[in-house]
């Protein structure tokens, strides 16, 4: 893996118009959880994604305005953790070309979650809480990006916490072949597993990839949101799910890395990870010049 195969996501056409490189809709956000939703947003911005569009409750939507303008926000009025609001959501996405659920949105909005999973069928990033009360039979189309704690759940929802032990015990390669070897439904629905962890692994119905950038500065909050919103913007443009969740797991982490180099200690967080993305194009140009 190299910024080469990150790049070729990001490239556009010369006479490329307005939201011809991708449209992304992002919903989630609690009002104790503005953050974790502008950088998810701010990270689907950074992929190269030309619109970004927030679609949360009045409050954190006005918040996310006043922090960030680049971003579009939608403001729902009222609970937008219904099944209700989940019906209409399922209708908005129609107008996108991918969407990312779940970050700040808190196991209230289980209910919502549950119905739009099920009921939508556009290229999705599912993350964070809208994981947690889901089975792996209830998608399609989509990347999720589990922890191991998340992970472990979803398999006590779908009968296979048997596999929790086996997977404690194992090796990172022996653990990608117990997950692709027992989660064949998922995998043949289109779906792509990106499972975080010090190697992310990367897995879909006849591939593997292991992603060994980043490191332990990346536990702080947020880090966890820009990785969902560089998937969302690359499969808004690229519609590829293996390709956009390798990516960005790559390039999260190697902007992680280069602030570590940076700031010669783990004091950077994930808004500095936003604010370097900015500088992918140079990092690419330089390596190139070293072949």
């Amino acid at each position: 893996m190299n910024l080469n195969y990150v790049k070729k996501l990001m490239d556009r056409k010369k006479n490329s118009r307005k939201g011809e490189n991708g449209r992304a809709l992002i919903i989630g956000g609690s009002e104790d959880f503005v953050g974790a939703l502008t950088l998810a947003g701010l990270g689907a911005l950074r992929s190269g994604c030309d619109i970004v569009t927030i679609a949360a409750q009045d409050k954190v939507a006005w918040t996310v305005n006043r922090y960030a303008p680049d971003l579009i926000t939608k403001k729902i009025k009222g609970n937008l953790y219904t099944v209700k609001q989940a019906k209409e959501m399922v209708r908005l996405v129609e107008h996108f070309d991918a969407v990312l659920l779940g970050n700040g949105m808190t196991r209230k909005g289980d209910k919502f979650a549950q119905y739009f999973i099920k009921k939508c069928p556009w290229p999705k990033v599912i993350d964070a809480d809208a994981l947690k009360s889901m089975g792996f039979k209830d998608f399609q189309n989509s990347i999720i990006t589990p922890h191991e704690t998340e992970l472990e759940m979803m398999l006590a929802n779908s009968g296979k916490d048997f596999l929790i032990p086996k997977l404690r015990e194992a090796h990172v390669k022996e653990k990608a072949e117990i997950l692709q070897g027992n989660l064949r439904y998922f995998l043949q629905n289109n779906n792509v597993l990106l499972l975080k962890g010090p190697t992310d692994i990367i897995i879909s119905r006849n591939k593997i990839s292991y992603n060994r950038t980043g490191n332990q500065g990346m536990t702080k909050g947020g880090t966890g949101d820009v990785l969902a919103g560089l998937a969302v913007g690359f499969l808004a443009k690229s519609q590829d799910l293996f390709k956009s969740a390798v990516a960005a797991a790559y390039l999260n982490g190697l902007v992680g890395d280069m602030l570590l180099k940076k700031k010669k200690g783990y004091s950077f967080i994930a808004s500095d990870i936003v604010e370097d993305l900015k500088n992918i194009d140079n990092l690419a140009k330089k390596q190139k010049r070293r072949k």
